[in-house]
């Protein structure tokens, strides 16, 4: 039998997929995971690279553990997702001001913040087959919170699951497993170093956190606009941690993104401020598709010798097995501005001009993972359902956060009458929405590549648009057509957006 060229690329192009799924699951997956977790988070994973949204970094290389790639329809879904919390946070309040800072800073900001001492997770190893293992997500999984506690605690609770032949690899079982020891979490470089040689003299680190730049420039934001307390300053920008083990698809990954928002202000306004911004958050999430069953708060029982308070949102993710953190909210107290000031010698304390008071500000502050609100997003959003005996996959994203808004389809591709015509909605629609133009296959597989996209409308022109200019107009969610005016086109969208 011989194989087409075409059929060929294909079949090489799913065998690539597949050994691509489960070499995520072997690597990132969990021996803990049911089989329908399992099932769960590879249809995510599979959905993710044959869509566009997600792939493996260097995978002509084999991948690179923990770092991902975010194709054409998961920038525009990051950046919608990101856009959304940056209207609610910045735009539309008269309190916060944005910041983008650098991901290298001198030095010293990362020991006077404590991350270069104290920044790091317990290790365990597997003697046998070389893994790694954080040992307090172990002890988690015996009842045993170990969530920020000394090594000398965490390993004489190890000794005990020794004793009983309990502490075992999870990847390969074997018992020989070593004491817990500190692993850093900084990613070092030695940037403007004349030698390749890291040192304490030479070394810079990739910011592990986004809130660092938002200290440091919080001076110069105070001096350089009408902010004054109480204000906040947000950023989104990328940051690095060398994890102990990263899993979980893009929910713990080693370069991630952040979406942070550090709130200044005097302590006696902490409380009213903190339930404030609590209550905004979480209407936020309710307010782009999540259900209250989705979401719950975790209280921090064990707190950061400088937090007053801790709270995180947390979603049940289908595909993770259970609720886990989406963003923290944390009272902070003055510990960050008063180090910098310490170990810079810059003054940054605030005079309050009604009171007359010099203090140094308390920091209350939003932070959250925008890799892990994307899959977030998306594993609220994946849908499979039976229409007509067959299997529709449909991205069910509030219509503002899909990554194509409107696609614009001719009914034939071989009539150019009815292409140009469509052809010309669609350059005009462009400017001010993403759309896309699809003529391939049969209007129906057209609107299922949409429906798993995301799509919230599906424009059709047929033999009737090119004697009334009319069009039909179809729904994602509800798959209902409606016969509407070319020039109603654009209003019909802005009013279904908003």
């Amino acid at each position: 039998m011989i194989i087409g060229a075409r059929d060929l690329i294909k079949a090489v192009r799913a065998c690539f997929s597949a050994f691509f799924v489960v070499f995520l699951l072997l690597m990132f997956g969990s021996k803990s995971q049911t089989k329908d977790q399992s099932e769960a988070i590879e249809k995510i994973v599979s959905f993710c690279k044959r869509r566009g949204f997600v792939f493996p970094s260097s995978e002509i290389y084999g991948g690179f553990a923990a770092i991902y790639d975010y194709g054409h329809y998961g920038v525009l879904l990051k950046n919608n997702i990101r856009d959304a919390w940056w209207r609610h946070t910045v735009q539309l309040r008269d309190d916060v001001v944005g910041l983008d800072s650098a991901i290298f800073m001198h030095p010293t900001t990362w020991k006077a913040s404590g991350h270069v001492d104290s920044f790091d997770d317990p290790q365990i190893d597997c003697r046998k087959c070389k893994s790694r293992m954080r040992a307090d997500q172990i002890l988690e999984l015996f009842g045993v919170s170990a969530d920020k506690a000394p090594l000398d605690f965490i390993n004489v609770e190890l000794e005990k699951l020794r004793e009983l032949g309990k502490l075992t690899c999870q990847s390969c079982g074997s018992t020989d497993i070593t004491p817990a020891k500190r692993f850093s979490l900084m990613v070092k470089s030695n940037l403007g170093s004349p030698t390749e040689e890291l040192s304490e003299k030479n070394v810079v680190y990739l910011r592990p956190e986004t809130c660092g730049g938002i200290y440091l420039e919080y001076k110069n934001t105070l001096d350089s606009t009408r902010v004054r307390l109480p204000f906040g300053i947000a950023q989104v920008g990328k940051a690095f941690r060398n994890e102990v083990i990263a899993r979980q698809f893009i929910f713990r990954t080693r370069e991630f993104e952040q979406m942070e928002m550090q709130y200044f202000l005097n302590p006696k306004d902490m409380k009213e401020k903190y339930e404030m911004w609590k209550d905004a958050r979480w209407k936020w999430y309710l307010e782009y598709g999540l259900g209250k069953d989705d979401l719950k708060w975790h209280k921090h029982e064990k707190l950061a010798h400088y937090a007053s308070e801790a709270y995180d949102i947390e979603y049940n993710f289908k595909s993770l097995g259970g609720f886990k953190e989406v963003e923290g909210i944390h009272a902070r107290g003055n510990w960050d501005l008063s180090r910098h000031s310490e170990f810079s010698g810059v003054d940054l304390s605030y005079f309050d001009e009604e009171t007359k008071e010099r203090f140094i500000p308390h920091i209350m502050e939003t932070s959250a993972g925008l890799n892990r609100m994307f899959l977030m997003f998306l594993d609220k959003a994946y849908n499979e359902e039976e229409v007509d005996g067959e299997k529709r996959v449909v991205l069910k994203l509030d219509k503002r956060l899909s990554p194509v808004k409107v696609a614009v389809f001719p009914l034939l591709k071989n009539r150019p009458e009815l292409v140009e015509k469509a052809r010309n909605i669609f350059e005009d629609l462009r400017k001010n929405f993403m759309c896309e133009f699809d003529d391939n296959g049969n209007v129906g597989k057209r609107y299922r590549r949409q429906d798993e996209i995301g799509t919230p409308y599906c424009v059709t022109v047929d033999f009737q648009s090119l004697e009334d200019d009319s069009v039909t107009v179809r729904d994602r969610d509800t798959m209902k057509q409606k016969r509407i005016t070319i020039k109603e086109i654009a209003d019909f969208v802005k009013k279904g957006l908003n």
